[in-house]
């Protein structure tokens, strides 16, 4: 293993669209449609198209961003750029802990909806055995090479939106478009927003793989785009055709698995059920991919040792890093830890993004890379409305949230002081040269 090996350049524009895309829809798409037309009624599809413009304004900001690297670490590498070494490793903190509680919470969902069609995975041993089963599939995919894991996930991908569009297309042909109107409930605004923000939270991991991005610069930046716009569209025509399917008769726990009962018959709800067990698990292949490049990015940065940047002479992956989140997450999937911690990590995610988009104004103000020579005085505008944007949902989160988040960052410190790299070499932060440099080049 050569920690001074790089994993070759491999994934294109379609391939980061699809990081991207299963970085969204994961489980959250199979409850989303009851409980936002709860709060927002037969508004909801317009809601979702409103949250996508606001969300549009992060999407400019991380995609202007990423365009200045074409290495791994997504948010933490920007956040170490603008505020030094300390700051980046607190980001990779936050960023890794919330997803590794996620994706162990995640495993025993889709034990649930394997429970749900075969009984006998609600036996807890076999639950635990498939649990372990499952992160040893996803870690040996991860690992043998980032081509095969990418094929891996397009094959997901259309296992587990197959149906949900079937679903969609049937039952608009059956039922047409909704002619009823239901109130929106205004008094679930805050609710319905925060539904919606994790709705449409992880449309921005390719920033995580730029290192194996082939033309990271402007791929990055495109994919990010693409993925909101089909999610958008994707999210609205489910709502619509969950409208359509009447919900007042539709079972809110499971809305989409119910409607497919009312579209399809029993079957229909089965076939629902093993999309999204399809859906999960490529969501959770998706995260085993991207989230371990920031270990391995903090690894040949020094900011971990330098083992994290050990990279496959055979697969070209960086081995070592992949292990250790697999690790992690089976220790926290097995103990049951990872809930209490899931609901910690919510507000560190959300500060994260806030301190990255406060690294572009940073960047902006010193012209990192040429960056404020491109920008006009209508960014001004679009970093206002994220900032406010994401200010905003941060000020949804509970206070009781607040200590036990400096509790978090407090021992990421403590962390970074153990786990810092002593000696050796030190990959230096690689920003694009400034437009009007090249041109004078």
């Amino acid at each position: 293993m050569d920690t001074r090996r790089k994993p070759p350049r491999v994934i294109g524009l379609g391939s980061a669209v699809l990081l991207n895309l299963n970085g969204v829809v994961g489980a959250g798409i199979f409850a989303l449609p009851a409980l936002l037309y709860a709060g927002a009624g037969s508004l909801a599809p317009l809601a979702i198209l409103a949250f996508a413009l606001l969300s549009a304004s992060l999407a400019a900001v991380f995609g202007k961003m990423s365009g200045l690297f074409s290495q791994s670490g997504g948010p933490q590498l920007y956040v170490e750029t603008a505020f030094g070494r300390f700051a980046g490793f607190e980001a990779g903190w936050c960023i890794l802990g919330a997803n590794i509680a996620a994706r162990a919470a995640n495993f025993h969902v889709i034990v649930s909806y394997l429970a749900s069609v075969f009984p006998v995975f609600d036996d807890p041993v076999l639950r635990m055995a498939t649990i372990l089963a499952l992160i040893a599939l996803f870690t040996l995919l991860a690992i043998s090479g980032t081509r095969r894991s990418v094929g891996a996930l397009w094959v997901g991908t259309v296992l587990k939106l197959t149906p949900i569009l079937a679903l969609c297309l049937v039952g608009l042909a059956v039922n047409g478009l909704p002619d009823t109107y239901v109130a929106p409930q205004f008094s679930e605004v805050e609710a319905t927003a925060l539904l919606l923000a994790y709705a449409f939270s992880g449309g921005g991991v390719s920033t995580i793989s730029a290192g194996e991005t082939k033309n990271p610069h402007r791929t990055v930046m495109w994919s990010m785009y693409i993925n909101l716009a089909i999610v958008a569209a994707l999210y609205a025509l489910v709502l619509l055709a969950y409208v359509a399917v009447a919900p007042e008769g539709v079972n809110s726990d499971r809305p989409l698995a119910a409607a497919g009962e009312a579209v399809f018959g029993p079957a229909g709800g089965i076939l629902i059920a093993l999309a999204a067990i399809f859906s999960i698990g490529t969501g959770q292949l998706n995260y085993f991919v991207t989230m371990p490049r920031i270990f391995y990015g903090m690894g040949c940065r020094g900011l971990l040792p330098a083992r994290f940047a050990s990279v496959s002479d055979r697969f070209q992956t960086p081995w070592f890093a992949i292990a250790v989140y697999a690790v992690i997450v089976a220790f926290l999937a097995l103990s049951g830890t990872f809930a209490s911690l899931a609901v910690l990590m919510v507000a560190t995610e959300t500060l994260v993004i806030l301190v990255a988009i406060a690294a572009f104004v940073a960047m902006w103000r010193r012209n990192t890379g040429g960056l404020g020579s491109e920008l006009g005085a209508g960014w001004a505008v679009i970093v206002a409305i994220a900032l406010a944007f994401k200010a905003w949902l941060m000020a949804q989160v509970p206070l009781s949230a607040a200590l036990p988040t400096l509790g978090i960052l407090a021992v990421g410190g403590l962390v970074y002081m153990l786990a810092r790299h002593q000696g050796g070499d030190v990959e230096p932060i690689e920003i694009r040269e400034a437009p009007q440099a090249r041109a004078a080049s």
